[in-house]
C-alpha cells in the first residue's frame, strides 16, 4: 500500500502545480516517522552510480532512491570496489571484522556524492580491488574466488541484521540477485529471527554456482549442503540459498514471474519457486525518469521531448559523425546496445542485420556492447562490409548509452529470455522505437497489437514484438518497424505513446512497501501519535481537491500479481544457530518497531 506522503511526492514529480510542500513538512514530523521511518538495508553487489557492469545496478540505485524518497529508511550493501570508494563522501569505518570469509575487513559508512543515498561498503582490498571487472578478469573469466567474495558480503549483512555491528539494526533486509543470496540463510543462523528477508530475482539464469567442497571456507552451516537447503546437483548455489530462506522471493515482471515456473526458464529452480506459493511474486522494475529524460539530458547536445522532437533530429547527427555514418537526417537508424552474448541473440543479430541493410539500401545501423569473443567479431566484420552504413563499438559507457537511445530511430533488442528489459525502456523515453522479442518484461511494457493490425491498432502501439530466436522472425520484425518509419504519421503516434508512459519507480516503490508492511507486525502501524499527526494535518491551510488529507494514513491498494496461489508455501528449513549475543549496548529485539528502535 502507498502512503499518503508517497503520493504527495508522485504528484509533485507529475507537474502538479500545488503547493504541497507544507502537507508534507507535516507528515515528514518526528511523530509521523515513528510509523512509517522503517529501516531496510539493500545488499547487492552492485549500484549505481559506484559500480555497474549491468541492469542490476541501474535497478538497485532506482530502488534504493524511490523507497528513501517514499520515506522509508534506506542503506544500500556493497562490496568496497575502487569505484565505490571514489564516489562516496563522508566515508566512516564503523566496525571490524576478523573472521569473514576472506580474512579481516571493515565496514565503511559514506553516503554517495552523486545522489545522496547512505550505503555501507565492505572493505577487503584483497578481494574488491581488481584490475578486471566486477565479477571478472582482465581474460573476462570469472574470479575463481568469487564464492568467498559474496559470502563475505553475505556475512556481513547478516550480523548487522543480528545486531552484532554498532549498524542499526534493520526491519528488512533486502538481498539482490545470486550475490546475496546467502543472506537470508545467514540471518537465521546468526539468530536474526525477528529481521525479515526479502530476495529479488533479477535474472534466474545466473545462480552462483560453487563446489560444495567450499561449504567450510564460506561459513556455511552443516545441516543447510543438502538437497534441502543449497545443494543443487552436487554444488553450492547461492541462488537456491536466497529462494529457500528468505520470508519473501520477488522477480521484475509478471510474465517472467510466470515463466520462471516451468521447466524452459526455471533453469531448474521451478519446482521450488512452485513451493513458495503466494510468497512469491512479481514487482516489475522502474527506471530512473530524470537520468533518463532527454528533455534534460546532459550527455546529449540538444534535449526534445514528446511536444517538440527537433532535438532528436540533432541527436541523431551527432550519433552519425560519431561511428562515421552518412550523414542523412532521413536515414532510418537502427541502434542495438547491450550484452553481445546468445541470451541478447546477438548470435542471431549478427545474421539478421545484414539482411535488414540488403533489403534498405538507405538503412544505418549502430552496434555499442561487449560480451563473446566470438559474436564481438562476428559483428565488426559484418560492419567492414558496409562502411558508412553500419558501426560496431565494443565496449560501452553512459554518455554512448544515451547517445545511441536519443539518436537512433529504432532499437533492436532480441533476447531468448529477458526478466525485465531495461534498454528498451529507455529508447522508449527518447522516442526510438523498440524491436524486441517478446519474452518476460518486455511482453509487458512494449504494446504490440500484432502482425495482423491495422493502423488505427497500430497507432496505440509502442513497439514491435516478434516471437522466436530464428533469423527470419527477427529480420520479419525489422521489416514491420521499417514499414511503419515510411508513415510518419503513425510513427510518431507510436513514439508518442512510448515517451508518455509511466516507468517510474512510483509504483513499484509503493509495491515493495506493500510487502514490507505485510512482512511486519501490525502493531508497528497502529500506534498513538497517529492522532496527533492527523490533528496537525488539519491545521494545514492548503487546498487538496484532489487529494484530501483528512487522515495521514490514507492509503491506496496497489494491484498484486501473485504466483501460483494454489501451492501452498514451503515452510523454510530451520537452520542452526551460531553461540554468540549481541553487541553490548544494541538491542536485537524490534518487535513492534518501537519508537526507541526508529
Amino acid at each position: 500500500m502507498l502512503s499518503q506522503r508517497h503520493i504527495f511526492w508522485q504528484k509533485r514529480r507529475r507537474g502538479d502545480s500545488t503547493n504541497y510542500d507544507a502537507q508534507v513538512d507535516a507528515l515528514a514530523s518526528p511523530d509521523w516517522r515513528k510509523i512509517l521511518r522503517t529501516k531496510v538495508l539493500i545488499v547487492a553487489s552492485e549500484a549505481l552510480p559506484l559500480a555497474k557492469t549491468g541492469g542490476l545496478a541501474d535497478a538497485v540505485s532506482g530502488m534504493a532512491l524511490a523507497l528513501r524518497e517514499a520515506n522509508v529508511d534506506v542503506t544500500v550493501l556493497l562490496p568496497a570496489y575502487r569505484s565505490a570508494l571514489r564516489g562516496v563522501t563522508g566515508a566512516q569505518t564503523v566496525e571490524h571484522f576478523s573472521d569473514l570469509p576472506g580474512g579481516e575487513a571493515t565496514l565503511v559508512s559514506a553516503t554517495t556524492t552523486a545522489c545522496d543515498l547512505p550505503v555501507l561498503l565492505l572493505r577487503n582490498d584483497s578481494l574488491y580491488h581488481r584490475d578486471g571487472s566486477l565479477y571478472l578478469d582482465e581474460e573476462g573469466r570469472e574470479y575463481d574466488d568469487n564464492a568467498i567474495r559474496f559470502a563475505a558480503l553475505a556475512h556481513a549483512a547478516a550480523r548487522i541484521a543480528a545486531g552484532k555491528t554498532s549498524v542499526d539494526v534493520p526491519h528488512i533486509v533486502h538481498a539482490q540477485d545470486w550475490h546475496a543470496g546467502l543472506v537470508p540463510l545467514l540471518m537465521r543462523a546468526e539468530g536474526a529471527d525477528q529481521v525479515k528477508s526479502v530476495v529479488t530475482i533479477h535474472n534466474l539464469a545466473f545462480q552462483g554456482l560453487f563446489p560444495m567442497e567450499l561449504a567450510d571456507a564460506i561459513g556455511l552451516p552443516q545441516d543447510c549442503c543438502s538437497s534441502d537447503g543449497v545443494e543443487f546437483w552436487g554444488k553450492i548455489n547461492f541462488l537456491k540459498a536466497g529462494i529457500r530462506y528468505a520470508d519473501r522471493v520477488t522477480t521484475v515482471s509478471h510474465t517472467y514471474a510466470r515463466e520462471v515456473l516451468t521447466p524452459e526458464f526455471g533453469c531448474g529452480l521451478e519446482g521450488l519457486l512452485k513451493s513458495r506459493g503466494s510468497d512469491f511474486s512479481a514487482v516489475p522494475n522502474g527506471v530512473d525518469i530524470d537520468i533518463w529524460d532527454p528533455a534534460l539530458d546532459n550527455f546529449l547536445p540538444d534535449h526534445f521531448s514528446h511536444a517538440d522532437m527537433r532535438g532528436k533530429t540533432t541527436c541523431k547527427r551527432e550519433l552519425q559523425e560519431t561511428y562515421g555514418l552518412i550523414a542523412d537526417p532521413w536515414a532510418p537508424v537502427l541502434a542495438m546496445g547491450s550484452r553481445l552474448t546468445t541470451q541478447k541473440m546477438a548470435d542471431v543479430a549478427a545474421a539478421a542485420i545484414p539482411l535488414a541493410l540488403d533489403a534498405n539500401p538507405r538503412l544505418q545501423v549502430v552496434v555499442l556492447g561487449c560480451g563473446d569473443r566470438q559474436i564481438e567479431a562476428s559483428l565488426t566484420e559484418m560492419a567492414q562490409r558496409y562502411p558508412g552504413r553500419c558501426a560496431v563499438s565494443i565496449g560501452y559507457d553512459e554518455r554512448s548509452g544515451h547517445l545511441l537511445h536519443a539518436g537512433a530511430d529504432m532499437l533492436l533488442h532480441g533476447s531468448r529470455f529477458e526478466p525485465f528489459g531495461l534498454t528498451p525502456i529507455y529508447s522508449m523515453r527518447y522516442g526510438t522505437v523498440p524491436v524486441a522479442s517478446r519474452v518476460g518484461g518486455m511482453a509487458d511494457t512494449i504494446l504490440d497489437p500484432g502482425t495482423q493490425a491495422g493502423a488505427d491498432a497500430m497507432s496505440e502501439a509502442s513497439g514491435v514484438l516478434f516471437d522466436g530466436d530464428s533469423v527470419d522472425a527477427m529480420f520479419n520484425a525489422i521489416q514491420r518497424a521499417m514499414d511503419m518509419f515510411k508513415r510518419p504519421e503513425l510513427w510518431r503516434a507510436i513514439q508518442r505513446n512510448g515517451m508518455t508512459a509511466d516507468y517510474s519507480w512510483d509504483l513499484p516503490a509503493g509495491q515493495y512497501i506493500d510487502i514490507y508492511r505485510s512482512l511486519l507486525p501490525a502493531s508497528a502501524f497502529e500506534t498513538q501519535p497517529l492522532v496527533a499527526v492527523a490533528e496537525a494535518v488539519k491545521q494545514v491551510a492548503v487546498p487538496t481537491p484532489a487529494l484530501g488529507v483528512a487522515t495521514p494514513d490514507a492509503e491506496v491498494t496497489l494491484p498484486k500479481t501473485v504466483v501460483n496461489r494454489t501451492v501452498a508455501p514451503g515452510k523454510p528449513k530451520a537452520v542452526a544457530r551460531k553461540d554468540s549475543t549481541a553487541r553490548k549496548g544494541v538491542t536485537r529485539d524490534i518487535g513492534g518497531i518501537t519508537a526507541a528502535a526508529l
